[in-house]
């Protein structure tokens, strides 16, 4: 006999803790079951800090009482039958659950790309509490060297935990450069030079062709430069960082339209089937730049996508924008970040824009530490509206990346961020006379006057 709930999320990471806690908050009455896989949510972003060793494993388990103490049903088990059009799910004890609405969370796995030796026994990816294990495992085990796939993010921090751990490391992208979802190249060069001073064997437009085995143990990487990588099989290992798929194998065949990506799902976060809401990894969405498909696996879109669900599945109205896709890392002492379009995806989706940068330190000269602030933005060449951004500097950048998304997402044009009212302190920023945010934005106004000799600045308007 099935238990009957007003909502059944499947899956319990960052959508469906939002979605579950949002909703109650909403409607306290609303009967919420959550069927999670996992032992533990995780702090996934966390886990590369926690196999460098720099805090306890466990602090990257996120407390189950985020969920239970809002009054959700929390099974730790896995879903392995699910029919959205009932409305239906059994679990793997064999428990089958009823609900009014269904709220899919599931999420996303990371790839391993169809090459001989993916699977091997110390080949890794970075994303469970298996993962991390085993990873952490290898390094208390010996290792020596490890091999990194993919010079993302993830990629990046990865290989930065094992270097820090001792281990000759190895760092490959098929890519040119690092970071290519994030930065430029005219951004990415600094943060090459950071890697390999430190000792990390940076491999950029590397393919990876096979990894060889010893039984069933990676004891070599063979790569499209002819490169050999050798490793102990008995000690050193290989980890993909090359992107995620959506996890959704368990509702194919049931009418739910579908893309590569993800479920689709419209700026109310509902699905193609009635009563069947989703967010987050899971899902394929549009970008706020230019309402088109674009990737955006990132919890910082899992979040807002999953208030809006709780808030129309509670009766609010309310809708999703799109991917900004805002997003930051470390590279050794750099700190990095982006948001919306870089130089070069404009390009590739067809758009002309025009660009600029503002450089300044990040203190005052001639305070102690004063470091360097670099800030790029990128802007529709046809109405000079913000449609990305990207910094690089010695001190944290997630401020300015938000100032930017704001920007964005306001539709502010190149004269409006120009006009941007700042503040300015010693120990906080340059001086008052200038702020690398507004000098990027002037910058790139010169630079499309210079090519437009009719144009007025008067003329231009502030928002789109």
């Amino acid at each position: 006999m099935s238990e009957k709930t007003d909502v059944l999320i499947v899956g319990g990471g960052p959508a469906g803790i939002t979605f579950s806690r949002r909703l109650k908050k909403l409607r306290p009455d609303t009967s919420i079951v959550m069927l999670r896989p996992e032992a533990h949510s995780m702090v996934y972003c966390a886990i590369p800090y926690a196999i460098e060793g720099l805090f306890e494993p466990a602090k990257v388990y996120k407390k189950d009482e985020l969920v239970t103490e809002v009054g959700v049903d929390l099974v730790r088990r896995r879903a392995t039958r699910v029919d959205l059009r009932a409305r239906t799910a059994q679990d793997e004890a064999g428990e089958e659950y009823a609900a009014d609405t269904v709220f899919l969370a599931t999420g996303a796995v990371p790839v391993r790309p169809p090459i001989p030796g993916a699977w091997a026994a110390n080949v890794y990816s970075v994303k469970t509490q298996h993962d991390m294990e085993g990873l952490i495992g290898q390094l208390r085990d010996g290792a020596r060297r490890a091999v990194v796939i993919g010079a993302g993010a993830i990629g990046i921090e990865q290989a930065q935990a094992y270097q820090a751990r001792g281990l000759d490391t190895y760092l490959l992208d098929m890519a040119p450069r690092v970071l290519p979802a994030m930065v430029d190249g005219d951004m990415s060069g600094r943060l090459h030079g950071a890697l390999t001073e430190k000792g990390v064997h940076l491999m950029p437009s590397t393919r990876v062709e096979q990894i060889d085995t010893d039984g069933d143990r990676a004891r070599s990487v063979l790569t499209s430069n002819g490169d050999r990588i050798d490793l102990d099989p008995r000690h050193d290992f290989v980890c993909f960082s090359v992107g995620m798929r959506p996890d959704v194998e368990l509702f194919e065949g049931q009418g739910l339209e579908m893309r590569p990506d993800g479920i689709v799902v419209d700026s109310r976060m509902r699905t193609s089937l009635p009563g069947v809401y989703a967010a987050g990894d899971c899902c394929s969405h549009l970008s706020f730049v230019d309402g088109q498909p674009i990737g955006g696996k990132l919890a910082t879109n899992a979040v807002p996508m999953a208030k809006i669900a709780a808030s129309v599945v509670a009766g609010r109205d309310d809708e999703y924008p799109g991917f900004l896709n805002g997003a930051a890392t470390c590279v050794y002492d750099l700190r990095v970040g982006s948001t919306g379009f870089t130089e070069e995806l404009a390009r590739e989706r067809g758009i002309a824009s025009v660009v600029g940068r503002g450089e300044t330190t990040t203190l005052f000269p001639m305070m102690p530490g004063a470091g360097d602030l670099v800030v790029k933005v990128v802007a529709d060449a046809r109405d000079l509206r913000i449609i990305g951004g990207q910094a690089v500097s010695t001190l944290p950048v997630t401020d300015k990346i938000d100032v930017l998304t704001l920007a964005i997402q306001r539709r502010m044009t190149l004269k409006g961020l120009a006009r941007l009212s700042y503040s300015a302190q010693p120990w906080q920023s340059f001086f008052p006379a200038r702020s690398a945010i507004v000098e990027a934005a002037e910058n790139a106004l010169d630079t499309f006057t210079d090519s437009t000799p009719a144009l007025h600045y008067p003329d231009l308007l502030e928002c789109v």
